[in-house]
């Protein structure tokens, strides 16, 4: 009898000790705990093949754009630069007509239930849908979570199709929200209809197709622009075909005010309410933060917010995003290389743009010039300079710049070793005697980390800063910075150079 009481309950440990496993093998719970580290990338100019050395790429003259069968061939890259997830820019089919650029923007959907034909490597037997399950497949034997985006609105084609699923001005036509001249609003009732709302339902083959294609979670485009009770029945309906499917939110505190005045607005805090995993955060506005305070004040209160929730939330390190111009053009690979131990030290999941480590300005030398061939009505190649193509089949990212990717990998390794200071620690800001030098500590029990930087990008800063639970026997070891630094009395004093960083760990 005591045999078989033993046996049932090594069964039971083996059972719980399993599923704890498995939970943590999955994407909402690696988000929620802080342990995503994220790669954004167009799987259309993710692996091109530009053999002329023109940027672009012309498939007429035997050129070949990305695809999912090629993308494979870089995984093992990204793996060694200690991504875990890949966030696939969208990858629905692109509308053609009224179109912004040769091959159509990728956030032009035109169809919700489709994969995108442009990204199929035409030379492999398997079907698209066997192309991209492949992709997602390989991904996952290399420990790697996907992320595909969803597009929040619909392209001119879709409308033409499907005029009653878009809202219309008082002359009949199709909305564009904001500036984005290549898409049109969708129709979503903020009532009980929108359980038979033809846009919920076409979203929900949408959700199902993903997860049937081995998606780990979703990346809702401009979610503000939907009503609350479309995403907490979609998330719903996610999560009950697939537990620990993710669903990140771009929403940020900076949004205020809807895309246009037909558009809903729903704030982030509503969204996170209706289920989402987390959201964009405001880090984007590193590069308007001169004083840091403004820094401070926005961790701290993120943080706060985040802690009201029963169930775990979090954020993305939003830094450099596709919809921003590259750091190189803002401050030079020493800015870069902040927001490289930024996404290494803060409170977030770390995240990245293709491009962003290769050091890319994402400066096209074809821009705006006449096509010489074009798949959409537009004749011209439309981009936007300083920020990754969507528009056109480009080159993939620039790959010359080994500092930053050797500072990748020495973030990476970083925060692995001080992973439960980083994802579980206590943010806390020090005054530093000077507004242009952001500073702070990250504490879990005796040990701590220490983060300094000068967001001046011109000009030297001095600054003198006292640093928390230093003791006379603490261990103080620099990683980043000169090797002369001392701490004297628990107090720091340094010149900082331009966008210099300084890190190091306190172990008592």
């Amino acid at each position: 009898m005591k045999i078989k009481k033993i046996i049932y309950i090594l069964a039971c440990l083996l059972f719980l000790n399993c599923a704890s496993y498995a939970d943590n093998e999955n994407l909402q719970t690696m988000f929620q705990n802080n342990n995503a580290v994220i790669y954004a990338l167009n799987i259309r100019t993710f692996n091109a093949k530009d053999t002329n050395g023109n940027e672009i790429i012309e498939i007429s003259r035997g050129e070949t754009p990305g695809s999912f069968i090629n993308a494979i061939e870089r995984l093992d890259e990204l793996k060694g630069l200690g991504i875990n997830t890949i966030h696939l820019l969208p990858i629905t089919p692109v509308g053609k007509i009224k179109a912004l650029g040769t091959a159509g923007s990728l956030y032009a959907m035109a169809d919700l239930t489709k994969i995108n034909m442009q990204l199929s490597d035409n030379q492999s037997e398997l079907s698209l849908n066997e192309q991209v399950k492949k992709f997602t497949d390989e991904c996952h034997k290399r420990d790697i979570k996907v992320i595909v985006d969803l597009p929040s609105c619909g392209a001119y084609d879709l409308y033409i199709d499907r005029p009653d699923l878009f809202v219309t001005d008082k002359d009949g036509m199709p909305v564009s929200p904001s500036d984005w001249v290549d898409v049109r609003l969708f129709n979503v009732p903020d009532n009980n209809t929108i359980y038979h709302s033809d846009i919920f339902f076409l979203h929900k083959i949408f959700i199902t197709n993903m997860i049937n294609l081995g998606f780990d979670g979703i990346r809702a485009d401009v979610a503000t622009i939907k009503p609350y009770i479309f995403w907490k029945e979609l998330i719903k309906y996610a999560k009950g075909k697939k537990p620990g499917f993710m669903f990140l939110a771009e929403a940020s505190e900076s949004w205020t005010k809807p895309a246009s005045d037909k558009a809903y607005f729903t704030d982030y805090k509503k969204l996170l309410d209706a289920g989402f995993d987390g959201y964009y955060g405001n880090y984007f506005e590193l590069k308007n933060w001169k004083n840091n305070d403004e820094f401070y004040n926005a961790v701290v209160s993120q943080q706060k917010v985040l802690r009201k929730y029963k169930e775990k939330k979090s954020v993305i390190g939003s830094f450099a995003t596709h919809d921003e111009v590259s750091p190189l053009l803002i401050g030079g690979e020493n800015f870069a290389k902040i927001i490289i131990w930024l996404n290494a030290t803060l409170p977030l999941n770390p995240y990245y743009v293709d491009g962003f480590l290769q050091a890319d300005d994402y400066m096209y030398g074809y821009s705006n010039k006449k096509a010489s061939e074009t798949y959409t009505d537009d004749e011209y190649y439309y981009v936007h300079q300083g920020q990754i193509d969507i528009f056109n089949f480009s080159r993939k990212a620039i790959n010359d710049n080994d500092m930053l990717i050797k500072e990748q990998k020495k973030a990476v390794d970083f925060r692995k070793e001080n992973n439960d200071i980083i994802t579980k620690g206590s943010f806390i800001p020090l005054d530093t005697g000077n507004k242009k030098v952001f500073a702070f500590q990250r504490v879990l029990g005796k040990n701590s980390v220490v983060v300094i930087f000068n967001r001046n990008l011109v000009n030297n800063e001095d600054t003198k800063i006292k640093i928390k639970y230093v003791k006379k026997k603490s261990k103080i070891v620099f990683l980043n910075g000169k090797d002369s630094e001392k701490l004297a009395k628990s107090t720091i004093t340094a010149k900082l150079k331009p966008a210099e960083i300084i890190i190091f760990t306190i172990k008592n």
